[in-house]
């Protein structure tokens, strides 16, 4: 756990207000062609990612409601080049596969997503008792890659990423 006390919540906090701004900024400029473009790009995205399954149950995130249409956001960011922010909801607020449902709903994205993307992951504020750890888990590319390269996790992932026959 870091130790950085007050700073680490300012920063924490000014971080969350930018992207809230951009959000607000984004959504101001966008024309009502990009709008519909982007509500198509974010069903398209949470076709993707309702059928995977949670890694202690035989239900589906969306099952579970884990995942829900509302918690997909995507925003174009240049010319053909999408942000895609997905927040999800664990079961409970100590969850201890968070980061493994994480896991799932980047890789999977990463496989499946047929349009130029940069993918953002969160646990839904107030949803887990270490949201900001795992988020920041989850959305560090070097973990994620270090992560599938254990093979128990990758057998685990790939399970839960599979298509339903």
């Amino acid at each position: 756990m870091l130790s950085l006390g007050l700073p680490w919540r300012a920063w924490s906090w000014s971080w969350r207000r930018q992207q809230q701004q951009q959000h607000e900024q984004r959504s101001r400029s966008s024309s009502p062609a990009a709008e519909a473009m982007e509500a198509e790009r974010a069903l398209e995205v949470y076709d993707i990612i309702r059928t995977i399954r949670d890694p202690e149950k035989p239900n589906t995130l969306e099952e579970l409601d884990v995942v829900t249409e509302s918690c997909v956001e995507v925003h174009e960011t240049d010319e053909d080049e999408f942000l895609v922010t997905i927040r999800f909801t664990p079961t409970v607020p100590h969850c201890s596969l968070a980061t493994l449902i994480g896991l799932c709903l980047r890789i999977k994205l990463q496989r499946c997503l047929p349009f130029k993307h940069k993918l953002e992951i969160y646990i839904s504020e107030g949803a887990h008792s270490t949201e900001e750890d795992i988020n920041k888990q989850i959305n560090d590319k070097e973990r994620v890659a270090a992560a599938m390269e254990n093979p128990n996790l990758r057998e685990i992932v790939e399970q839960c990423v599979l298509e339903p026959d």
